[in-house]
């Protein structure tokens, strides 16, 4: 009897020693902030459509930030044009700014109609959200939600056709 009250002694007096260790890496430094920049338009057939995507990073703090992967879904208006994981490590200095690029695949054979009815008029912005997670931190992870809505404008991704 007497060595379960120490072992239940011991585990309560580690749970509440480390539960004030998540009190050690808490601060009221503001979150990194992640942008897609553009979409760049890789090669587009009728199955399958590559794209390129190119995000930035905002670190507004100032320590450097390690950034291990992202984790993402795209929507055009209502379309998921993509979603994944990016594995890619970097680091971004103090207030600064990173870039980094997700080669993707898809098929928005599914949606055509819907994808050229947006296209109809190309300088008309189209909406689209990013959500997700940025996985940072080097020994000790810590994931920053991601949840930014935007507009592009699809002339701007069109390359003019030389006659």
């Amino acid at each position: 009897m007497v060595n379960h009250l120490r072992t239940y002694s011991l585990l309560l007096t580690l749970t509440l020693g480390l539960s004030g260790c998540a009190s050690w890496f808490a601060d009221d430094a503001p979150a990194p902030q992640v942008h897609l920049v553009k979409v760049e338009v890789v090669r587009a057939k009728l199955l399958e459509q590559k794209f390129k995507l190119h995000f930035r990073v905002d670190n507004r703090n100032d320590s450097d930030l390690t950034v291990r992967g992202l984790i993402y879904k795209i929507t055009l208006d209502d379309i998921v044009l993509t979603e994944g994981e990016s594995n890619e490590w970097f680091t971004v200095a103090p207030h600064s700014r990173g870039f980094f690029k997700i080669s993707v695949r898809t098929n928005l054979w599914p949606q055509v109609r819907q994808v050229v009815e947006m296209l109809k008029n190309p300088d008309q912005p189209i909406p689209y959200r990013l959500e997700g997670e940025l996985k940072t931190g080097l020994f000790i992870g810590n994931d920053v939600h991601v949840l930014r809505n935007g507009e592009i404008i699809p002339g701007d991704f069109i390359p003019e056709r030389h006659q």
